[in-house]
């Protein structure tokens, strides 16, 4: 399952892509061009502006809600997000790309001298080339994806 989000969803379409979900977040486009690319790319249109969810097509969810948990829900009740799970850190939430595993001395010289000793497993964004790693964050990460889509999935690389 694969979605964009529209401009007054930056912080849905983070968490979908922290999730596994391949979300498309560009504010710089037109209600338009992205109801277009929508339709072109086989995409779910998420949006809280009526106008374009009047527009758009019929693979669009109007949300009414303004928190993330309330978005979430309102997604969960029009569609099976849990059937459909990506595995958990498999995209950047940066930019949507997928992350691919990295070698230590590939990212020696790109992350803090601390993280470079300590740390032996890295994903790197293969769009934007931001390093992740499993820092004290991901357990909260990981426990705030699990009370919001359930059990079922797992988190990439583990």
């Amino acid at each position: 399952m694969r979605f964009s989000c529209d401009a007054m969803l930056g912080t849905l379409a983070r968490w979908l892509r922290l999730a596994g979900f391949d979300t498309i977040f560009d504010p710089g486009l037109t209600d338009a061009e992205l109801a277009a690319s929508s339709r072109k790319e086989g995409r779910w249109l998420l949006t809280r502006d009526r106008a374009l969810a009047s527009a758009a097509g019929p693979r669009v969810v109007l949300l009414r809600a303004t928190a993330l948990a309330a978005q979430l829900d309102e997604v969960r009740e029009r569609l099976p997000l849990d059937r459909h799970q990506g595995r958990w850190l498999s995209r950047c939430p940066r930019c949507n790309g997928e992350l691919r595993e990295a070698s230590p001395e590939e990212v020696a010289t790109r992350v803090p001298p601390y993280v470079a000793a300590q740390i032996r497993e890295f994903r790197v964004c293969a769009v934007c080339t931001h390093v992740y790693w499993a820092g004290t964050h991901v357990p909260r990460i990981a426990s705030r994806l699990a009370a919001i889509f359930g059990q079922g999935s797992s988190v990439s690389g583990r």
